[in-house]
């Protein structure tokens, strides 16, 4: 029976794909975490979206929170764990991008991972653990169900595994939920109030656990009016698109900028981002005929 079965074995892992190498991070600047036949590997990424942390505006004080943290990091002085939460297309994931445009020369490295691989990040912490490089893993628009895997192995990942966190190795997180898991009203009716303090409930306390791993929460707000037409005026210049030369004409692409962002219910960087691609186009083709 042993010798049979050892047959059998051999016969599945020859229909396996093979073992697939690591990158080679000497030149590999960014990689995500894939899995195929049920073995996970990291897939260098051939061209990271390069951002250029000074195209982002409105959000000075988040681009300094985190490029200090960033900067410590990248020094092998402490630093920690990154949370990114707030309004939609306010800039979260293009900052994590644009840290690694900024200091990938200086041994900064990116690794992807969507939520569902979550359970597979002690296997990629282990990978590049004892390298020279410093490694980010980047979890974009990080949400979770009650009783997703991820949550646990996240939660270890971040503080409370029985193995020491890795020196050269970062989590840099975004989502638009403060505390990454759905919130009910029936969780209010848990709290309790001892003399004047209020305690929350265990379920909110748990659900707290995982934000509060965290050691940098970064806020992003929704823009004003002025900050979506400098962040238009910002990537329409980044598209080669010169300033109007009259006022007239000022005003009617503000106008018109404005227009856009109402029709899509929302003034952030993402809209004024693409809306500077329609305009630019559009000018490039009025220009062609």
């Amino acid at each position: 029976m042993v010798e049979r079965a050892e047959a059998v074995l051999a016969r599945v892992e020859a229909l396996l794909p093979p073992p697939q190498p690591d990158p080679d991070w000497r030149t590999v600047r960014a990689a995500r975490w894939r899995k195929r036949g049920g073995r996970g590997f990291l897939q260098p990424v051939a061209h990271p979206h390069a951002i250029d942390a000074d195209a982002l505006v409105a959000i000075d004080a988040q681009k300094e929170a985190v490029d200090r943290n960033t900067r410590q990091f990248i020094a092998g002085l402490p630093a920690n764990n990154v949370l990114l939460t707030g309004s939609r297309g306010t800039g979260k994931s293009s900052l994590v991008k644009a840290m690694l445009a900024r200091y990938a020369a200086r041994g900064l490295r990116l690794i992807e991972v969507d939520k569902a691989d979550l359970v597979d990040l002690p296997d990629i912490v282990e990978r590049v653990e004892g390298r020279r490089e410093r490694f980010v893993v980047f979890c974009d628009d990080l949400t979770f169900d009650a009783g997703e895997s991820g949550y646990k192995a996240l939660k270890g990942a971040l503080d409370g595994s029985i193995a020491g966190p890795a020196g050269n190795v970062l989590i840099y997180a975004t989502s638009n939920r403060r505390h990454l898991l759905p919130e009910y009203m029936s969780e209010n009716l848990e709290t309790r109030h001892v003399g004047d303090e209020v305690h929350p409930g265990e379920t909110v306390e748990e659900k707290i656990s995982l934000s509060e791993r965290f050691g940098l929460w970064v806020s992003f707000y929704p823009f004003a009016q002025d900050d979506y037409l400098a962040a238009v005026a910002c990537w329409l210049a980044h598209l080669g698109v010169a300033e109007p030369a009259g006022a007239r004409d000022r005003e009617a692409r503000a106008r018109e900028a404005l227009q856009f962002a109402l029709q899509r219910g929302s003034r952030s960087g993402r809209v004024a981002w693409q809306f500077a691609r329609h305009w630019a186009g559009r000018q490039g083709l009025k220009r062609r005929s």
